[in-house]
């Protein structure tokens, strides 16, 4: 039986179930003139959701569930920077939703089910809980990528996604079953990932571990979407409806960080001289792979995706140094990252309209005859994604540089710098385009009346001025949840 203390723990978790339950009994009942309504309840579910998460957040970390939950510093992040950034997709995306006549509650709760298994996975302190997670994280998104069924490609994305994180599925358990069947060779058999991290000390099949540990590094990849794993990511970014590209490419990669430290570093530390090597190598062929490939697209969610691809390069960057430092500094990358590609998508998304979906670099011909607001707050999308100072995407690769130095992998930072400089060339690309070339004759810039969307979207850019100017609060939280 549950303790009041386990319910306690799970708070946050608990009314996002019943919230989302509650969402779907609306949706049910509500007339379609009030069914606007469930786009201010949702944010309102997920603004109460945050309060919750940091409210109850205890000083010391608290376990639920005979260690299947974890609380810590390192979660709370995470599931506030999730809860946080859907609720932005969510202010994105109801103009998009209502142009293609796709607004209605499965939306909202479908979304909702996603963060949900992004705070269950980045708390997990068990196998089977992590699984759990990502299973709820899956089976939403591949819903949401196929939501508008009357496309021709979010059908095909989706079917491809699903094909394909079945496969990667099919192989982190393949991983997990061997690390079980290993810590029972000489030890006790266990799933809790506190009691695996010292399983290399007493096993009897040494060999049985490290395979378990490739097989569930190949789960890591694809969930990151780092080379040679990436095959699914720009399908599936230009396939997606934009809203819910935005929401894979900023929300779900904080949940792929969290599924990568509590694996390997809460997990498997014990190993880390073993998977060390296998995430730098990762990270190289991200790098040179993601930025290469990016200069040839044309189109800019594919480009995009491709730049995600790198941009995970910089997090394993700093997840294989193997240091508290270089921890906090991987996470203060993914969540840099989450909030200049909501950025960036959500000028997109601006720009789109019924009939246009504003997909091709060359559709930013001219913004900034047009819009000049618009091309500014893109602008600051592309710079801080490129890294250039102050905006806060430089300071994040810094860090991860600084980490990768210090842990003596030299040569690693200096791929990483070789690949930044590479990466300049489609990002100031894209500004080219915005302030240099003249749009084509008959193109129509249309920028969306709704103020809601306007003032969060400038909020998200700004964003990334200020916290260039004034990172430090932020790195100490992420510094404070590693100890360092």
């Amino acid at each position: 039986m549950p303790t009041l203390h386990d319910i306690l723990t799970l708070l946050p978790e608990l009314y996002l179930v019943a919230a989302v339950c509650l969402i779907l009994l609306l949706d049910a009942f509500m007339k379609p003139a009030q069914r606007p309504q469930l786009h201010w309840i949702s944010i309102a579910v997920l603004l109460v959701a945050i309060y919750l998460v940091v409210a109850g957040q205890p000083e010391q970390t608290a376990t639920a569930f005979n260690g299947m939950f974890v609380r810590d510093h390192m979660a709370e992040i995470l599931k506030v920077f999730a809860l946080g950034l859907t609720a932005v997709v969510f202010v994105y995306a109801r103009p998009y939703m209502i142009d293609r006549k796709l607004f209605g509650g499965e939306f909202y709760s479908l979304m909702i089910f996603a963060v949900l298994g992004v705070m269950v996975l980045v708390s997990a302190g068990n196998l089977v809980t992590i699984y759990l997670g990502l299973a709820l994280l899956s089976l939403s998104s591949y819903a949401l990528v196929a939501l508008n069924r009357d496309a021709l490609l979010p059908p095909e994305a989706a079917i491809k996604y699903f094909v394909l994180s079945a496969l990667a599925s099919g192989m982190l358990l393949y991983g997990m079953s061997m690390v079980y069947g290993a810590s029972g060779m000489g030890g006790t058999p266990t799933l809790d990932l506190a009691q695996l991290h010292g399983v290399m000390a007493y096993t009897t099949a040494p060999k049985l571990l490290l395979l378990g540990l490739i097989f569930m590094l190949v789960g890591i990849g694809f969930e990151l979407g780092v080379a040679p794993f990436h095959m699914w990511l720009p399908d599936v970014y230009h396939g997606a409806p934009t809203p819910v590209t935005t929401f894979i490419g900023a929300v779900s990669k904080l949940a792929a960080f969290g599924l990568a430290w509590r694996l390997l570093e809460v997990g498997m530390g014990d190993l880390s001289r073993y998977w060390q090597p296998m995430l730098a190598a990762l990270a190289t062929a991200s790098l040179v792979l993601g930025n290469l490939v990016a200069i040839v697209q044309t189109n800019f969610k594919r480009m995009m995706a491709y730049s995600t691809i790198s941009h995970m390069g910089y997090v394993l960057l700093g997840l294989s140094a193997a240091t508290p430092e270089g921890y906090s500094a991987a996470l203060f990358y993914v969540i840099c990252y989450a909030l200049m590609s909501a950025a960036a998508f959500g000028v997109m998304l601006v720009l789109t309209r019924a009939g246009f979906e504003c997909e091709e670099i060359s559709d930013f011909k001219g913004l900034n005859q047009k819009a000049p607001w618009m091309a500014f707050l893109m602008l600051l999308a592309m710079f801080s994604l490129a890294g250039v100072p102050p905006l806060f995407g430089f300071w994040a690769k810094v860090l991860v540089l600084e980490a990768a130095i210090h842990a003596d992998m030299l040569w690693l930072a200096i791929v990483g710098i070789v690949a930044a400089f590479i990466g300049l060339y489609y990002y100031l690309y894209v500004i080219k385009v915005m302030y240099f070339d003249t749009a084509e004759e008959g193109a129509v810039v249309e920028v969306k009346a709704d103020t809601s969307l306007r003032v969060v979207l400038s909020v998200n850019a700004l964003a990334l001025l200020a916290l260039g100017l004034y990172w430090g609060p932020l790195l100490a939280w992420c510094q404070r949840a590693f100890g360092v």
